[in-house]
Order: C-alpha cells, then structure tokens, then sequence
C-alpha cells in the first residue's frame, strides 16, 4: 500500500489536512497582517486550500509543495478551478531539500509537517532563513494535553518523546527570536471531526472499491489509527496554529 494513497483516501473529504475547523481557518487566514502582492510559501501544502484562500484574500502569490502525488494534483486542479493558476504553483518535493531562495518570502507556513526539518525548533529556523526581515511564519503544531501514557508511548514512541505544551511551543519560538502575534488552539470537536472523516472516508472506499487490493489495508489501518486516537490520542494530544512575525 502506497502511504501516500492511504493518506489521498483517508482525507478525501478534508478541506485541510489537519484537526482546524472552517471557522478556525478562515480566522488565522482573515488575521495575517499581510499586504497585496505578497509572497507566501506553503510547505506540505496538502490539499492547498489554505494557501489558495491566502493568494484569493490578499492577492498574493504563492508555491506550496508537498510530497504526495495525488495531493499535489488535487491543489492544482483547485487552482485551475478558482482562476488563481497564474498566481500559485504546487509542486512534487521535498520541502527540506527543495532550493527556495533565502529571504524571499513575506509569508511561510508549514501546517502538521515539522517532520520535514526535524521538529519544531528545526522547521522555524527553516523558514526564518526563506522569509524577509519582518516576515510572517505560521506553523501548525501538536502539543500535550498530558503526560503520555505508557501505551501511547509505545506505541508513538518518536512523537510521544518530543511532545511539549502549549506553551512551550510558543517558547521555543520566541526563543529562535519570533514575536507572536496570536495564536488558534483546536479543541476536541475539532479532532473528533477530523478522525472521524478519516474513519468514514476508509469505509466508504473499501464499499466503494471491492477490487482494489488496497482497500483493505487502507481500512484495516484507518481502524486501528481511530481505536487508538479514541483510547490514547483523544485526551493526550492538542493541536495548534502560531502566528509568528521574524526579527
């Protein structure tokens, strides 16, 4: 099973690819302090959405890249659909290994993928070096709820290990010398919404496509991926999105 068709199928029905709801979208995006023509970078952009509201709302333009296929060709064909092909471009990459000119950028966003770059502390001073002097940062990020347990340790044990608060997070970047200017915290309706589409999603498909040899891995890790967020992630785990201003 291709990882990145498991994650196409189970987020089929997500306008972002991470546990913000609408409203919570549209009100980082209406809050960005951003002026016309702005330039906005969206590393794994997923699905694209925040980005195309970004480039609409302000008349910006933008890249985001992303390491999935298929969501690569999904935030394209969004772009052609709204008009806003020649304003942004998604392309196939790796975020961390792709060469975007240092001080570039007058917006940076990496929303649920600080993986890319190692962490948290590694992913803001990525995008420190891409964008101006003054420059905006927004960054998606789990944090802590509580202590994990024994069995969410085990099982997530590189996630369980680098796990810190709400406030810490806001720490870290501040002490990279960021100044936050706000940020959006998910609550639990927000995830169980978010799970909840990736569960019916997986069922749905496996209906839906009896002949594909992948359904069924699909749906049988989909299973066990919301079993385990219902007995472990649900009350350990928070979700949040910072709004940083660079030096």
């Amino acid at each position: 099973m291709n990882i990145w068709k498991f994650y196409g199928v189970t987020h089929r029905d997500h306008l972002v690819m991470n546990p913000t709801s609408e409203a919570k979208t549209n009100e980082f995006i209406s809050l960005l302090p951003l002026k016309p023509n702005a330039r906005v970078l969206d590393i794994a952009s997923g699905k694209g959405e925040q980005l195309l509201r970004i480039v609409d709302k302000y008349d910006a333009t933008g890249i985001g890249i992303d390491i999935s296929p298929y969501e690569v060709k999904a935030a394209n064909g969004r772009a052609s659909d709204r008009n806003l092909g020649d304003k942004v471009e998604f392309i196939e990459g790796d975020g961390a290994k792709h060469d975007f000119e240092p001080a570039s950028f007058d917006l940076a966003m990496c929303l649920g993928a600080s993986w890319v770059w190692g962490g948290h502390k590694g992913t803001i001073e990525a995008l420190k070096k891409l964008v101006n002097p003054g420059g905006l940062i927004v960054l998606g990020e789990p944090y802590k709820l509580k202590e994990p347990s024994d069995a969410y340790r085990e099982l997530e044990p590189e996630l369980a290990e680098g796990l810190v608060t709400h406030a810490e997070n806001v720490a870290i970047g501040q002490n990279a010398g960021l100044n936050l200017l706000y940020s959006i915290v998910s609550d639990h309706n927000d995830w169980d919404r978010y799970e909840g589409l990736r569960l019916r999603a997986a069922e749905l498909y496996a209906e839906e496509n009896p002949n594909d040899p992948d359904a069924k891995p699909i749906l049988d890790r989909q299973r066990g991926e919301h079993d385990f967020y219902l007995k472990h992630g649900r009350d350990t785990l928070g979700w949040a999105i910072y709004l940083f201003r660079a030096p």
